[in-house]
C-alpha cells in the first residue's frame, strides 16, 4: 500500500492558519486538489487568494461559518464545482477558549460543542453522501470510497479545569470518530482521528501571548522538550488519508511528543 494522495481531493477545514494551513499546504505539495476552507476570508485570500487563479491551479479557498447547514452545502457545492468530487476531509477547524467550571453564565462548553463537535459531525455526515454518490456514478465496487480524519486534542483524556469545554469537545470528538467509523465501514468510508499535545497553532499562539511561564511549563511536560510546528502533523494525517492506513478505522492517533505517557507528579527528593 502506498501513502500517495495524489490526483485525490480533500476538503480541509481551520486552512486559514495553524494545522490546517500546514495539511493543506501538504496535500498540495503532494500532488492532490485541495479546497481551503476556514471562517476567516481575509487570511485565505493573504495565504491562497493569488494561488488559485494560477494556470492548472489544484488549489480553492471557500470561506465561512461552517456552524451553518447551508454553509456546509456550498462548501461541498464548491469543491465539487471545482474538482468535481470529494476523496478526503480532514476537519482541522478548532477552537479553544478558558472555561469558567463554577460560572453558570458561561457559555463556552455549548459553543466549543458547536464549533468543535458538531461543525466536524455535520460536515462528515454531507461529505459522505457525496462519497457514496460518486461511488455508485463511477461503479466503484471495491476498496475505500473516502476517508475523513478529525483533529482532536489529548484535553478529551486529561483534566483541567480551565479547559473544561474544550476537554468536552475533544472527548465526544473522540466518540464521534469512531461511532461515524462504524456507521461507514460498510459504506466503505474509514473515519479516524488524530490527538494532539501542544501544536504550535494559531489557537495555542494566541492562549501563550507573551506567557513565558506557561510555554516553559508545557515544554516541561513533554518528553520531548518541545513545542511542535503544524507541519509535524501533516503526513500522520497523509498517512491516515492514503491507502497506507487502508485497514485501519475508528483509531485515535497521538501525537503528543510523550505528554501523555506521564505522570506529572513531580518525583519526591531522595
Amino acid at each position: 500500500m502506498t501513502n500517495s494522495i495524489e490526483g485525490k481531493t480533500a476538503i480541509v477545514t481551520g486552512a486559514a492558519n495553524g494545522v490546517g494551513l500546514a495539511v493543506a499546504r501538504h496535500f498540495v505539495e503532494q500532488g492532490a486538489n485541495v479546497m481551503f476552507a476556514d471562517r476567516d476570508e481575509e487570511r485565505l485570500l493573504a495565504e491562497v487568494g493569488d494561488a488559485q487563479i494560477e494556470e492548472g491551479a489544484r488549489l480553492r479557498y471557500f470561506a465561512g461559518d461552517l456552524r451553518e447547514r447551508l454553509t456546509i452545502a456550498n462548501l461541498l457545492s464548491a469543491t465539487i464545482d471545482a474538482f468535481d468530487r470529494v476523496d478526503i476531509l480532514v476537519n482541522a477547524s478548532r477552537r479553544i477558549q478558558i472555561t469558567d467550571p463554577l460560572d453558570p453564565d458561561d457559555d463556552s462548553v455549548t459553543a466549543l460543542l458547536e464549533q468543535n463537535l458538531m461543525t466536524a459531525v455535520k460536515l462528515t455526515q454531507a461529505v459522505a453522501k457525496r462519497m457514496i454518490h460518486q461511488a455508485e456514478r463511477d461503479k466503484q465496487e471495491n476498496g475505500t470510497i473516502g476517508t475523513i480524519v478529525n483533529l482532536s486534542s489529548i484535553a478529551g483524556r486529561r483534566t483541567q479545569p480551565a479547559l473544561l469545554g474544550y476537554s468536552i469537545s475533544a472527548a465526544a470528538l473522540d466518540q464521534a470518530t469512531r461511532s461515524l467509523a462504524v456507521s461507514l465501514a460498510k459504506e466503505r468510508i474509514r473515519v479516524n482521528g488524530v490527538a494532539v499535545g501542544s501544536i504550535m497553532s494559531g489557537n495555542l499562539q494566541a492562549l501563550l501571548g507573551d506567557a513565558r511561564d506557561l510555554r516553559q511549563a508545557i515544554v516541561d511536560a513533554t518528553p520531548m522538550g518541545r513545542i511542535a510546528a503544524p507541519v509535524e502533523l501533516a503526513e500522520t494525517i497523509q498517512f491516515l488519508a492514503s491507502d497506507a492506513s487502508s485497514f485501519m478505522t475508528g483509531q485515535i492517533l497521538t501525537v503528543d511528543g510523550g505528554r501523555t505517557l506521564i505522570d506529572p507528579v513531580v518525583e519526591p527528593a531522595h
